[in-house]
Order: C-alpha cells, then sequence, then structure tokens
C-alpha cells in the first residue's frame, strides 16, 4: 500500500526526515533477478515491521509486516523467491527501544504506575505528560538518542525478554529467515544477547548474528553472543586512505594489519564488511564524485577476509549526504548493459567468487612496493591472487599481459600499464 502523500521515485531527490516514496517487498521481489545477476547472495533489509516513521526503527508491532511494505504472505514469497535463487534474508531486529505507538507504551501513558508495562521501560517520574516531552536532554524517561518517539526496553525484565526473545524466534519458525542484524546492540546487556543466541541457534544452528557496534567489540565475539559485527573500523580506514585521501600509506598499512590482529580467525572470516549504510553518507558522496577512488576502496574491500557488502545503488552510482539524504530511490533508470558502474561490480563481485578461497584459508600482505603503491597479496596452497594500487602521480608498469581485473589502466608493448589511482588484480597458480 503506497504511503498518502509518497513522493515521486526519482533518485535525484533528496529526501526529507518524514518523506515516503512508496517501495515495498513486492518491487524486492520483482528485482531478485536483477540481485542474482549482480551476484548477491544476501540481502540485509532495514526494519520491516509495523511503525509510523519512514525508517521503521520505532517498532509499533513486531509481529506484523507494516502495511506501505506488503504482509507476510508477500514476505513469505520474498524468502521463498530468494532462497530458490541462492540468495538469503537479514532482518534488522530493534530490541533496544521500542514505538511510541506501540501498544505498551501506549499503556504506560494511560495508566502510569498502574500499568502492567510500566517496569518494560526505564522510567524516571510519574506521570508521563506532554509538557515533561519538551527537552529531550531532560525527559522523564530513557529512550534511544533522546528521541521521545523510541523509549528505551529495560531487556534485564524477564517478561521483556521473553516477549523479545519470542518475535526473535517468530520470524525463523514461520519465515525462515537466515539471519538477524541486531540495532545499537552494544546498549544492550550482554545477559540479553547470550539468551538471544541460544534460542535463536536451537531454531535455526546456521542463523548468522550480527551485531551493530561501530567500534571494536570483543566482548561481544567471544562465540557465546554475536557471529560478527559491521565492521566500521576497516570502513574508516578504506574511506581514509581511497576516498578520502587523508592518510599516507605506510599508515594505512598498520591500520589494516593492526585491525586483522583484532579478532579470532573464525570470527574475522565471517565479518560484516561494508562501506556505506542507511546510517552513513553515501561513498560517491564521501569521494567527491570520483568514481575511479570508489571503485579501489571497493576493489580493496572485496578482497579482505569476511563478508563484503554494498549498500543498495552503489552500484549504479548512487549520491547521498549523511541520513536521510543517503536514502534515495533506487535509480532504476540506470540499470542497462552499458553501465560502467554496474559492470565493474559484476566483475568484482566474480572476482571475489573466484578467490574466496584463497582469502578464507590464506596468508595476507600489504607492502608498500615504491611510495604510494600499495601491493594486496594472498597465498593459499601455492595459489596467489595480488592486488597493485597506484597512489602515486606517476605510472606504473606491471610486467605481465594478462589480469583478472584492472581499473584505469593501459596495455602498451604486451605490459599492463596503471595509471594515477588505477589498480589490477591478478591470480597465480
Amino acid at each position: 500500500m503506497t504511503p498518502d502523500g509518497a513522493r515521486e521515485w526519482d533518485a535525484a531527490i533528496a529526501p526529507n526526515r518524514d518523506d515516503f516514496f512508496g517501495g515495498d517487498l513486492q518491487g524486492i521481489i520483482d528485482h531478485l533477478d536483477y540481485l542474482k545477476d549482480l551476484g548477491i547472495t544476501g540481502l540485509y533489509l532495514c526494519p520491516i515491521f509495523e511503525a509510523t516513521t519512514n525508517h521503521k526503527y520505532d517498532t509499533t508491532d513486531y509481529f506484523e509486516i507494516d502495511r506501505h511494505f506488503g504482509d507476510k504472505e508477500v514476505f513469505a514469497n520474498l524468502v521463498e523467491e530468494a532462497h530458490k535463487r541462492g540468495i538469503k534474508i537479514m532482518l534488522d531486529a530493534v530490541f533496544n527501544h521500542i514505538g511510541y505507538q506501540s501498544a505498551q507504551w501506549q499503556d504506560v501513558l494511560k495508566n502510569g504506575e498502574n500499568s502492567p508495562y510500566k517496569d518494560w521501560f526505564h522510567i524516571q517520574e510519574f506521570p508521563i505528560t506532554e509538557d515533561k516531552l519538551q527537552n529531550p536532554r531532560e525527559l522523564p524517561y530513557h529512550t534511544f538518542a533522546f528521541a521521545s518517539y523510541m523509549p528505551k526496553l529495560n531487556t534485564a525484565n524477564p517478561e521483556v525478554k521473553d516477549y523479545l526473545l519470542t518475535v526473535a524466534t517468530y520470524w525463523i519458525e514461520n519465515f525462515d529467515i537466515d539471519a538477524w542484524r541486531l540495532d545499537v546492540a552494544n546498549e544492550i546487556d550482554h545477559q540479553f544477547w547470550k539468551d538471544f543466541r541460544k534460542v535463536v541457534l536451537a531454531k535455526k544452528p546456521d542463523l548468522y548474528i550480527l551485531g551493530e557496534i561501530w567500534h571494536t567489540s570483543q566482548p561481544w565475539l567471544k562465540g557465546d553472543e554475536f557471529h560478527a559485527v559491521m565492521n566500521y573500523p576497516l570502513s574508516e580506514s578504506i574511506k581514509d586512505y581511497f576516498l578520502r585521501q587523508h592518510k599516507k600509506t605506510e599508515q594505512f598499512i598498520s591500520e589494516i594489519n593492526s585491525q586483522s590482529m583484532y579478532y579470532k580467525q573464525q570470527i574475522s572470516e565471517v565479518m560484516f564488511n561494508l562501506l556505506d549504510s542507511h546510517d552513513t553518507e553515501r561513498i560517491l558522496t564521501t569521494a567527491k564524485g570520483n568514481v575511479q577512488h570508489v571503485k579501489a576502496a571497493l576493489t580493496f574491500l572485496y578482497l579482505q577476509k569476511g563478508t563484503p557488502c554494498i549498500y543498495y545503488g552503489t552500484e549504479l552510482a548512487l549520491i547521498g549526504g549523511p541520513d536521510p539524504d543517503c536514502r534515495r530511490v533506487m535509480p532504476w533508470d540506470r540499470v542497462s548493459e552499458d553501465n560502467d558502474m554496474l559492470n565493474f561490480m559484476k566483475e568484482l563481485i566474480q572476482v571475489r567468487k573466484k578467490v574466496a578461497s584463497i582469502i578464507q584459508h590464506g596468508t595476507y600482505s600489504l607492502e608498500e612496493l615504491k611510495p604510494d603503491i600499495l601491493s594486496l597479496k594472498w597465498n593459499y596452497q601455492g595459489k596467489e591472487v595480488q592486488a597493485i594500487f597506484n597512489q602515486s602521480k606517476e605510472n606504473v608498469i606491471l610486467g605481465r599481459d594478462s589480469v583478472d581485473l584492472a581499473s584505469h589502466c593501459q596495455f602498451e608493448d604486451g605490459q599492463q600499464v596503471i595509471l594515477p589511482d588505477g589498480f589490477v588484480v591478478y591470480m597465480l597458480d
């Protein structure tokens, strides 16, 4: 059901905080073949449960699909059709807070201290009246990000925990989802996540549990809570080096090597590696429109241990500033056989699939061959994948005639010449 007042589906429009455009789950189903052709094997959906805002992080009912997106029948069809194409589905678990219009919070507003839900929240003062909501820094209850319309849940309360764990298992049991992404996971107590892991893996042992934490996350990755977290430290290092071009090559190598030691290997193998998301500006905007810098950053990302992920529209050179501008509509009109960025992403994804086992099991080295010429290598059982990124102002001559992926290069006298900002990726057996 298209929301009232939905705006035109146009990627040139920078969304405002209250704008709706009418995208829905059926639209994803209609484009699954596009995603399969691109090489996608998993979809992370931001919240799809009933909520009043456009971002849907203010859940009204965790057991219903938001009517603007479709219904349970459509969602079941999406999961089934995605699975037929080898694509897994990850949903967003917003368990830190709930929406202002939820039945539980509305009961608290109505009945105050007599509400059976008063201990579901962190309330300092009753009654909760409109006049107390004027100053976000002095609210009479805890919230997410000082937003009065998203009261924080008390996940240490057994009733709340039971309710949320029932939500988590419901969508696994009834719809066969493959993963949960856990919103602001570091603001929820560790015991809740330990119990969460037990109940969801009991229902589906290969379910992927991904935490949203923006910093190093060892306390959550000891084997009894999450499988992985969103790898924002890696993201920032890559963007600083390739897109913002703030970092020297030596410093970049040091950062990447340091990050590779953060976690045990089995954690690193399944880290969720990204460059942008619904919470950041888009990488083409970070790169000030320089598509070549974006290609280099994506290529480096796709040659790291972990699970590489692109934000929708990256493959179609979609721009967008900080939230909400980063949430523009998908520019379907740009899809064509001769779209350069789209064809590049298809190639890059296929290269990643080709070298995935070498990356998963191999040994890794980063080296500055000459000033600002970066070499990345993986070795495994006599096989090698190498990438060379020319971050200098000079041409680099590569002494070989064929590569698996090249960008901003020329072929001269039987040799590849890597131009400034160019790169190559090739395999050796």
